[in-house]
């Protein structure tokens, strides 16, 4: 059977890709379709053929996979935010724990993975869970309001209300800006033309504290009647807080409203420049018993609950006893290096972000923890520097590294080989990127030890890991 273009198929879906998408066959050709999982029959239309695997779209579902479940968004099938929400919980932990599992034994040349596997880590309750949320701003061809998330690999804006993964104050917000961008008819970005005020709006909460950050990106230098939108968020949030769902909110107090300028043609959301316009320039939350201060910029997981659950997991592998010297590297505003201060020696924090490592020194200072010292710069060149200087004071015992989804630095993995601590505690977003890692320090003397699967963004193909590596024969 040759499959055409345009033509509906029948398909029986047997597995679920790296993007959550189901795989079926047609004629032995892999074919990809979005919103199945395994177990589904389906009637689907091929988008896309290539040479060896196709791409279809789910047109009527014949028989629904035992999987499958209703989705409690209505629009979790054409937003980009969530593409496993109509797969249960129960199966959507399984998926993320056998997806580090097949990366461990496919790219990182593990053998029986699963032995080094505790079990994943879920959500009691995965929903309400991120403390930030981003969202783009425009208008459809129509001209109406699109204020939401993007579909799924498009700059198409998909136009919410709500959204269940993040605070519920975030449904207030999104009411407030609609109705202030009306009255006060402000002008909304255009990608292609690169014309328009406001870009997107982004909330921090502080799920501890109840602080709550407001910062509109902008294409300009200033927006008109901040003060006026103050005022609205701040009143509309306070009378939310007396109804029956806001009343389980009532620490929640708008704390920050702030601009980000971004007036560069790019896709990237934060520019450089922050300004406050009322109150203060940032909030503090917590996780465990630090407190951080978060900034429009400073990078913070999304999730507080399971981040508190990973970082004890990483402080669980690094096995300090109160004398270990220890390196953070890509450090941040200092999650981690705070959280392991209290069980070290001394810890090292090198980041690449000047404001981020201005922001650790503030956080340690917060805390009154002194045994830790921030760097800016990258690691691969501050971590010589530092124990060409200070010697084997500087010296590190256990490194403990969190790098971006693109995994570690090439440069930086051949300095963690030569300052050979006798732990590595690795932090990752992308198992891919990690197994690749693995397999490299795998090369240089150290081995894999343990895993653990967290689960930070449910209903997403998202996950969090972090392992621990020892050197081979380290005492």
């Amino acid at each position: 059977m040759n499959m055409n273009k345009n033509e509906f198929y029948r398909i029986k879906i047997e597995d679920l890709g790296n993007d959550g998408q189901g795989i079926g066959h047609i004629d032995k050709m892999a074919v990809f379709v979005k919103d199945t999982l395994p177990g589904d029959e389906a009637w689907i239309k091929i988008i896309k053929l290539k040479k060896n695997y196709a791409f279809g779209k789910l047109t009527e579902l014949i028989t629904p996979s035992p999987w499958r479940v209703q989705p409690l968004c209505e629009k979790a099938a054409s937003c980009g935010g969530c593409t496993l929400q109509h797969m249960s919980y129960e199966k959507q932990l399984e998926y993320k724990w056998n997806k580090v599992k097949e990366c461990l034994e496919r790219i990182g040349g593990v053998e029986n993975a699963a032995a080094l596997m505790e079990p994943v880590f879920g959500m009691d309750t995965p929903y309400n869970y991120r403390n930030k949320m981003q969202f783009p701003v425009s208008r459809n061809k129509n001209g109406e309001l699109q204020i939401g998330f993007y579909a799924g690999h498009t700059h198409s804006i998909i136009n919410l209300e709500e959204c269940p993964t993040g605070h519920p104050v975030n449904t207030v917000i999104i009411q407030v800006m609609r109705d202030f961008i009306n009255k006060f008819n402000i002008s909304t970005y255009n990608e292609e033309k690169h014309t328009g005020l406001l870009r997107h709006i982004i909330t921090r909460t502080g799920f501890e504290t109840g602080e709550l950050m407001v910062c509109l990106v902008i294409n300009g230098n200033n927006i008109k009647y901040g003060d006026v939108l103050y005022e609205m968020l701040y009143e509309r949030i306070e009378k939310w807080k007396t109804s029956d769902e806001g009343k389980k909110y009532e620490n929640i107090k708008l704390t920050s409203l702030m601009i980000n300028i971004n007036t560069q043609k790019t896709n990237k959301i934060l520019g450089d420049v922050s300004k406050v316009v009322r109150g203060q320039g940032y909030i503090t939350d917590y996780i465990g018993d630090i407190k951080f201060r978060i900034s429009p910029q400073s990078f913070f997981q999304v999730n507080p609950a399971q981040t508190k659950v990973l970082y004890n997991k990483a402080l669980e592998y690094a096995a300090l006893t109160g004398n270990e010297t220890v390196w953070d590297m890509y450090c941040g505003i200092g999650t981690i290096s705070l959280f392991l201060a209290k069980s070290a020696g001394h810890v090292f924090g090198v980041e690449i972000v000047p404001q981020a490592v201005e922001d650790a020194k503030e956080n340690a200072k917060i805390n009154g923890i002194s045994n830790v010292s921030f760097y800016a710069g990258k690691a691969e060149v501050v971590a010589p520097q530092l124990i060409k200087a200070y010697g084997d004071k500087a010296r590190a015992d256990v490194v403990v590294v969190d790098p971006p989804r693109k995994g570690c630095d090439s440069v930086l993995l051949d300095t963690i080989v030569e300052i050979a601590p006798k732990r590595l505690v690795y932090v990752s977003c992308d198992p891919a990127t990690l197994a690749r890692d693995i397999k490299y320090l795998s090369e240089f003397g150290y081995e894999l030890r343990k895993v653990s699967v967290v689960d930070q963004f449910s209903h997403s193909v998202h996950v969090e890991t972090v392992v621990l590596m020892s050197r081979v024969n380290a005492t």
